[in-house]
């Protein structure tokens, strides 16, 4: 029997698969279709200090092999994440969720921080420092790798639980600033949050969505990620969580020979709900193909 489990910096899985933070809300929407516990874990909807109501709509484009989104971090703040979502989430999730938390200034993400590491529900914290889609924060932080090192540290300064930086890949050199994030105290990495898209009505002559452009992800981004998580693993000494693209088990078991010590499912949810059921399913037998008997050794394999 194939032994599917990871560690996390110190949080232990029974397997990679990670619904990506986003696509998957707080579970009560996919609790209905299958047993979610069978998950790893999941990242839930991007919190931020107080209340958004998100863009304007509409906020999605179709395109080929992939989707752009413009929601603008719609989510209810933190204080009512805390007081209903993650009670109501205990009820039908038994394992550690990671807290996926963005900004608009460092004092943003510290308090945000601060007050969900201090939830028993809470196994990691990930912070998004890559969103492109909001106006006045998120992107300009993961864009510097002295922008990205000072969110780091100001977390890890009110924070106990492992924190990951989610790191944009509008970037030229995504090392630089996996290494200056690390350098600050960063217990692990995510990447990647998606490409910066955009979509045109060619008979209205128009942008698609209302907020012109918006965040790529889907199959097409695939590529691209491993390659950053390639980089990011063979340059950082802590985990790095993969995400883009990730559609199947053979695509996890690519990412992680790559270097990722997790696996983030991000559109795939959203195309089809049982996608990350269907991956955990499949991973034992494309692992027995393979010879893999562990998991966890096949973690940058790739030289």
């Amino acid at each position: 029997m194939v032994d599917l489990s990871v560690n996390l910096a110190g949080l232990k899985l029974d397997n990679p698969v990670v619904p990506a933070s986003g696509t998957f809300g707080f579970g009560k929407e996919f609790k209905d279709y299958y047993d979610i516990n069978i998950l790893g874990s999941f990242s839930f909807k991007g919190t931020t200090r107080e209340a958004r109501f998100g863009n304007p709509t509409p906020r999605i484009a179709e395109c080929k092999n992939g989707m752009i989104n413009a929601v603008g971090l719609q989510n209810p703040g933190v204080e009512h994440v805390i007081k209903h979502e993650l009670p109501e989430m205990k009820e039908y999730f038994h394992k550690k969720v990671i807290a996926n938390i963005s900004g608009f200034s460092v004092e943003d993400y510290a308090e945000t921080c601060r007050l969900l590491d201090k939830e028993e529900q809470v196994g990691i914290l990930e912070v998004n420092v890559s969103c492109p889609n909001v106006h006045g924060g998120g992107m300009s932080f993961g864009t510097n790798p002295d922008s990205a090192a000072e969110v780091t540290r100001a977390v890890k300064k009110v924070t106990t639980k492992p924190v990951f930086i989610k790191l944009s890949p509008n970037v030229t050199d995504i090392v630089s600033i996996a290494k200056a994030c690390e350098d600050a105290g960063a217990d692990g990495i995510c990447l990647i949050n998606t490409l910066l898209g955009m979509r045109i009505d060619i008979k209205n002559r128009k942008p698609v969505i209302a907020n012109k452009m918006g965040g790529f992800s889907g199959d097409a981004v695939f590529p691209v990620a491993v390659r950053m998580v390639y980089q990011v693993a063979k340059a950082c000494s802590v985990p790095v969580m993969g995400c883009g693209g990730v559609s199947s088990a053979k695509d996890v078991i690519e990412m992680m020979m790559a270097g990722a010590s997790a696996v983030q499912v991000g559109a795939a949810n959203l195309v089809n709900p049982y996608a990350c059921r269907d991956i955990i399913n499949e991973l034992p037998v494309e692992c027995e193909k393979l010879g893999i008997e562990r998991i966890s050794d096949i973690i940058g394999v790739v030289e």
